[in-house]
């Protein structure tokens, strides 16, 4: 489904989550986004705004899904930040903000019974694009756009594993 705004109240209000799991909930969010900004901040960027997601399990509060991608966070340049603000100019940035935009110049809200418009192979390699310029830009790192043949289910699995294998 869709986000939805709530407040701290209602969630407790409504025994979404406990006062106390909260509480906890808060902590983490707030470490969470203050070390988000840290890590943007060394690559010339400003976390500007994120989700995290929640679950609970066996009486264990966990965080779950992705965090600081682009499909939950915005990013904004820090060079050119200021001037863009005094101007009333919107902020270069990150995310997946274009998309949505673009989507929604070709009449689509996500509403039930709507289908997505035809993503052309050129917008579909601009949104690669984009993706990879905010992963260079985090990270530091050159992404490599290497394309392999094959099973991909396979090669996640590969990788997984290696990863996993790197850390005992």
């Amino acid at each position: 489904g869709h986000d939805m705004n709530i407040s701290k109240e209602e969630i407790i209000e409504q025994g979404i989550v406990s006062a106390e799991d909260y509480a906890i909930i808060e902590d983490w969010t707030r470490k969470l986004f203050a070390r988000g900004q840290e890590i943007a901040a060394k690559q010339g960027l400003i976390l500007v705004d994120t989700k995290y997601e929640f679950g609970k399990r066996d009486g264990q509060c966990y965080l779950i899904d992705e965090i600081h991608t682009p499909d939950s966070s915005r990013y904004f340049y820090a060079e050119g930040y200021e001037e863009k603000l005094e101007k009333g100019e919107p902020q270069k940035q990150l995310s997946k903000e274009f998309l949505r935009q673009w989507l929604i110049e070709h009449n689509f809200m996500n509403e039930p019974g709507q289908t997505m418009p035809e993503i052309t192979d050129e917008y579909a390699e601009t949104v690669s694009d984009r993706y990879i310029e905010l992963y260079e830009h985090i990270t530091g790192e050159k992404f490599d756009k290497a394309v392999e043949d094959g099973d991909i289910a396979a090669r996640i699995e590969k990788n997984v594993k290696q990863y996993l294998a790197s850390r005992k």
